[in-house]
Parts: structure tokens; sequence; C-alpha cells
């Protein structure tokens, strides 16, 4: 992956920001994470550059709901995503979203996925 210090630097912010999810989303977000970094390690430097970019797309919106719950007392995680991110996914990723939905969302996980009107698009 291009600019490896930069990754690691990447990567370790989002799985530290990761500390105050609810330990089973914690999990799931975790390896979530390690797993998508494992598979962009020999990216090409333009797959490279666009996926950190997406991280740190993610990572800022992240620190910017953390920003928001702070001043709220119900707590919402993710973002949702646009028609037109979705429309640039891969079938390889949106299968990817559809398994990591499908384990946030088993029945024996203490998760809830919210579907609060002030997030949608």
């Amino acid at each position: 992956m291009a600019a490896p210090g930069a990754a690691r630097r990447l990567y370790r912010c989002i799985l530290q920001l990761h500390r105050a999810l609810p330990p089973a989303l914690r999990d799931l977000g975790d390896r979530y994470v390690k797993e998508e970094f494992r598979r962009h390690r020999a990216a090409g430097p333009a797959e490279a550059q666009r996926f950190l970019r997406e991280w740190e797309a993610t990572l800022i919106q992240q620190q910017i709901n953390e920003d928001k719950q702070n001043l709220r007392e119900k707590t919402v995680y993710g973002i949702q995503l646009t028609e037109e991110k979705l429309n640039d996914f891969r079938d390889e990723q949106i299968g990817q979203l559809k398994e990591l939905m499908d384990e946030a969302t088993k029945p024996n996980k203490k998760i809830t996925i919210s579907k609060d009107s002030k997030y949608k698009n």
C-alpha cells in the first residue's frame, strides 16, 4: 500500500476511536478494519490513495459524530451512505457491506442500528 506510515497512523487512529464503542460493536469494527487494511496491503498506488482517502473521510465523520453524541443522550453509530457512493462500489464491496450488516444485526448481538431520520439523505 502507498505511504505505509500514513496508512499505519490512520489504522491506529481508527482502532483508537473504536475504543469508545460498545464491546460487541468494537469487536466487529476492529475485525472489519483489520481485514480491509490487510486486503489493500498490495493495492496499486491509485487504489491505495482512494482507499486511504475514503477511510480518512470515514475517520473524520466518526469524530464529528462522536462530538455530536456528546451533546445528545442517544448514541447513534455509523453514517448513511449516499446512492452515489453505493454506485461507486464494486459487487465485492456491496457483498462485504451486506456481510457487515448481517453480522451487526444478528439477533444475539446487543447492537442496535438506528433509523434516525436526521441521518437520511
